[in-house]
């Protein structure tokens, strides 16, 4: 795409409502991507009442809008795979596998929470998940995720393990991209043929500074060209699409073939944070957005498709839903982290 039609905001490439055709996809497949995209969806509108009922505390990041992006990279992945998020961190944890109650409960600071209720919205932790977790700062994680993988090409050629390359999975936004971390990072990561795909979720704001504005080349997935690994640019919208990229991603990677960077064209829905009255973007580009909800678009794909009976994807709906407010009562019920265990996980114990 060219520079100057992404300039906009709206990039014309990616403005259609059409899902990526797919003839390789199965009943449990499309149940299994509609559940997961439902599941982030309902926990993160069900933080933003908690969050205004006086439940949670400090920044909350929510990822409304982004979820084909979420579901379509990380349910490829295996259980020994992987992932590392940012600030924007829930839904990630959620496809990993961390349960809804304890996501939720380590928002609300519960000791039953993914973290001990230390971490808190934006640090959400899971080693049982390999989930390497949320980051605050951005590019603080893209090390860690290099890292992660660097261990898994160490265990494979030095100790001589007969399993397959562990295939680590960094998520960012399209800010961090001018940071040295990301640069540094990808150099390191050609050089040694990393098991490693960066994931650009490109929702067009970094904060509220429109990414067109902060960067001399819009089109993130071409910096790739500069280090030697494939730079591809994805529809973030549609989970199909984002699938289909990120199986050749992960094919390059267990294989030892090294790192891809993906871009997915992607829009937050709600604004930066909870915090955030959302004034700085128009409502006509919202409005433009929303129409393109990968959600309502999946459900419609499906069912024109006949891929899913309609009345068994509404049942669901309200199980997802059911197993949300079910989480929102293990968290209320759940008990204070002690105080006299302040200190108990700021070290490695014997």
């Amino acid at each position: 795409m060219c520079k100057e039609k992404r300039k906009t905001v709206l990039p014309l490439a990616i403005l259609s409502n059409v899902i990526s055709n797919t003839n390789n996809i199965s009943k449990d497949e499309v149940i299994t991507l509609y559940k997961d995209m439902l599941l982030g969806r309902y926990f993160e509108d069900m933080c933003a009442q908690m969050y205004y009922r006086g439940k949670m505390f400090g920044f909350v990041h929510l990822y409304n809008g982004q979820e084909a992006v979420s579901t379509g990279v990380i349910k490829l992945l295996n259980s020994d795979d992987y992932v590392c998020s940012t600030y924007r961190d829930h839904v990630h944890a959620l496809s990993k596998g961390v349960s809804p109650k304890h996501v939720m409960a380590e928002l609300f600071g519960k000791e039953t929470g993914c973290s001990k209720g230390r971490g808190g919205s934006m640090h959400l932790f899971s080693a049982k998940h390999n989930f390497l977790g949320g980051f605050a700062f951005i590019g603080e994680g893209i090390p860690v995720a290099v890292g992660a993988s660097f261990q898994s090409i160490y265990k494979k050629q030095i100790l001589n393990t007969n399993s397959l390359l562990s295939v680590t999975v960094c998520f960012f936004g399209d800010g961090t991209t001018n940071n040295g971390q990301f640069f540094e990072c990808l150099n390191m990561s050609v050089l040694w043929k990393l098991p490693i795909i960066f994931v650009v979720e490109n929702n067009q704001w970094a904060i509220g500074m429109a990414h067109h504005r902060s960067t001399s080349l819009p089109e993130i997935h071409q910096k790739a060209k500069a280090f030697g690994l494939p730079g591809i640019e994805v529809d973030g919208m549609d989970v199909l699409a984002v699938r289909n990229v990120t199986k050749t991603a992960i094919v390059r990677a267990r294989s030892g073939k090294g790192p891809t960077l993906i871009e997915a064209l992607t829009y937050r829905f709600r604004g930066h944070s909870l915090a955030d009255p959302d004034e700085l973007r128009s409502r006509q580009e919202k409005n433009a957005w929303l129409a393109r909800d990968p959600i309502k678009n999946f459900r419609n794909y499906i069912v024109k498709n006949q891929l899913v009976d309609s009345t068994i994807l509404s049942e669901l709906e309200l199980k997802v839903k059911q197993n949300i407010q079910h989480s929102v009562d293990f968290a209320l019920s759940s008990p204070e982290p002690n105080i006299d265990e302040l200190k108990k996980y700021l070290f490695v114990e014997d």
